[in-house]
């Protein structure tokens, strides 16, 4: 059954139920009613989803436009250049959850796979938002043209490409299984050591909005792992012949490649030009992370040792909280509260 290709889920379907009978080549009536779906952890998913909306013009650029003009030269090259990694992930990544959404059988996943991809493209639009207000036009398209030709950068890039191209070209349930482990990666692992560096600028009282619109972008990536995180198991759960020693043999291996990745990008784009982010920290968070993500998607953690955040500050530019203003006092907001339910949980 491995090999079994993947259907494309029907327009609509008179004679299927509304909740499907298999998350892939199942049944639906492809009618979405959160009353009756298959997956009960689907519809509490899509109200946290919700309760994250976010627009990149929410956000007053003023105080980083004076910011940017005394950031250091490799402040500089750093902020660009992470901006220039993120804004590839992002795109590639909206393009894949539309791929995905295409053989999902049950309508409230492809309407979270939606919600996903809408949310990447928001994600997306905040690169250039932050980048029109920084730069002029002629740089904010060099910086979107880094991923072709820096080669730290394209390596881990096509890593994470030619995971997804195999699913793409070849949609069968293991593939798909196995595209979901290069999803986490690229959200839960690649995105963090960017992340940190915009927070670690944010702590020194520089580029405070872009750094706020960088933890909203983080916030709504942590819902996303836990989709993909979700469906990986229950994919896993549907298909008996994908639960064995050889996928968890996968998925250890395939994150232990992309932490050298990303630890081989950390030690180029900050390696030791930034006294706030030891690289050694930095290096013992990476995996840290690929940790945590790889005991989200069930398996055996792949990293001996690694169960403590070596970075904790991180920690309290992601905790958000009913009515908190943030910590970046930029506004008040509202936000959906951290806790088991949502599937938060700490770093």
């Amino acid at each position: 059954m491995k090999s079994e290709p993947l259907k494309e889920r029907s327009l609509y379907d008179v004679d299927a139920p509304n909740a499907s009978t298999g998350i892939l080549n199942g049944e639906s009536s492809n009618v979405l009613n959160w009353d009756d779906v298959r997956f009960p952890w689907a519809y509490p998913l899509y109200k946290n989803m919700l309760a994250n909306f976010w627009t990149p013009f929410e956000i007053n650029m003023s105080s980083d436009i004076k910011d940017f003009q005394y950031l250091s030269d490799k402040e500089e090259d750093a902020f660009k250049k992470i901006i220039g990694l993120l804004a590839f992930l992002d795109s590639i990544q909206t393009d894949y959850a539309m791929h995905v959404s295409k053989y999902v059988t049950d309508s409230s996943l492809n309407a979270l796979m939606t919600t996903l991809a809408f949310q990447e493209v928001v994600h997306n639009q905040s690169y250039s938002y932050v980048l029109s207000s920084l730069v002029s036009k002629d740089e904010q398209e060099e910086i979107f043209e880094y991923w072709k030709h820096d080669p730290v950068l394209r390596k881990r890039n096509d890593f994470i490409a030619e995971g997804y191209e195999a699913f793409v070209n070849n949609p069968t349930p293991e593939t798909l299984l196995k595209s979901i482990v290069y999803d986490v990666i690229l959200e839960g692992l690649n995105f963090y050591s960017g992340f940190s560096f915009f927070y670690s600028l944010a702590r020194d009282g520089k580029m405070v909005s872009t750094s706020t619109m960088i933890n909203y972008i983080n916030r709504d990536e942590q819902l996303h792992v836990m989709l993909f995180a979700r469906m990986f198991k229950e994919i896993r759960n549907e298909y008996p012949e994908l639960q064995g020693e050889e996928i968890d043999r996968f998925v250890q291996e395939t994150f232990i490649e992309a932490a050298e990745l990303e630890i081989e990008w950390a030690r180029y784009i900050i390696g030791n030009e930034f006294p706030a982010i030891p690289i050694g920290d930095l290096e013992d968070y990476i995996r840290f992370m690929a940790n945590k993500r790889v005991n989200e998607l069930g398996v055996e953690r792949p990293f001996d040792g690694y169960r403590k955040n070596p970075m904790s500050w991180i920690k309290v530019y992601e905790d958000m909280n009913d009515g908190k203003t943030d910590f970046f006092e930029q506004k008040p907001r509202q936000y959906a509260k951290v806790s088991e339910d949502n599937g938060f949980d700490d770093l």
